[in-house]
């Protein structure tokens, strides 16, 4: 029985990696779903080609998350192809973009990372907030970072995430009694093209051979817990930021 079944999803960053996993899972559960991309038009037409052979319904819609006239286009037309209401709100939008000692930074590299972390968690779920109706579900990404610091030069991708996690306890607080719950996923080691880009591969093995499943992580086991957050299922389940990284940490 599919978990979603005539509801409508928005998936922030939903064109690649486990954004793209999250779109077609939640697609699979019946949803209809607003992929949103910004600098990846091929990869979310391909996502949309995905969802469509398995017989789902999706639109993509591009909107750079930092910038509200660009949200503002997106929920308008998320209610074109799909009505006035939306029960699934996907913050997967995020970037690390570079390792930087304290030295390195500058403000130019506080405000991209604050702005492309958290910065677009408020201004999205913000505008989309008067969709949302009683049973509706957000689900924010933070990260391990959040919990634990991060690796080398992750300061600030550490701080931005340990915001979205504090954010989702009092977003929970404040939309609890309209009947929207909102919790948040703290990633460990996944693999994607995240750390394809900022972690060595030596380190991801490291890393991988100290988790006690000794393995990462991959994008779908990602998406099966969006789903389950995002479903009936877990309908007394809010304010919770919930670990998914092997037993690596514990919150």
């Amino acid at each position: 029985m599919s978990k979603l079944k005539g509801k409508v999803a928005v998936v922030t960053g939903g064109a690649r990696d486990i954004g793209r996993a999250i779109s077609i899972k939640l697609a699979s559960e019946g949803a209809k779903i607003v992929v949103n991309y910004f600098d990846n038009e091929d990869d979310a037409k391909e996502t949309i080609q995905l969802i469509e052979q398995a017989g789902g319904q999706a639109i993509a819609v591009y909107a750079d998350v930092t910038k509200q006239a660009d949200i503002d286009t997106m929920v308008a037309k998320t209610v074109e192809a799909f009505g006035e209401k939306v029960d699934v709100l996907v913050n997967v939008a995020g970037g690390l973009f570079a390792r930087k000692t304290i030295e390195e930074m500058d403000e130019s590299f506080y405000e991209l990372l604050m702005n492309v972390n958290f910065k677009s968690v408020f201004l999205v779920t913000k505008a989309f907030k008067p969709l949302l109706v009683s049973g509706s579900s957000i689900v924010n990404f933070a990260s391990q970072a959040a919990r634990d610091g991060g690796g080398p030069g992750a300061a600030m991708y550490s701080a931005s995430k340990g915001a979205v996690l504090t954010y989702t306890r009092s977003l929970a607080k404040e939309f609890g009694p309209q009947g929207i719950r909102v919790n948040a996923i703290c990633p460990g080691m996944i693999a994607t093209k995240f750390h394809d880009d900022f972690t060595k591969d030596q380190v991801r093995v490291n890393v991988a051979a100290g988790t006690p499943l000794r393995r990462e992580g991959n994008a779908s086991e990602v998406a099966d817990l969006v789903a389950y957050l995002a479903s009936d299922e877990a309908s007394f389940l809010s304010g919770n930021n919930v670990d998914i990284n092997g037993g690596l940490a514990f919150s």
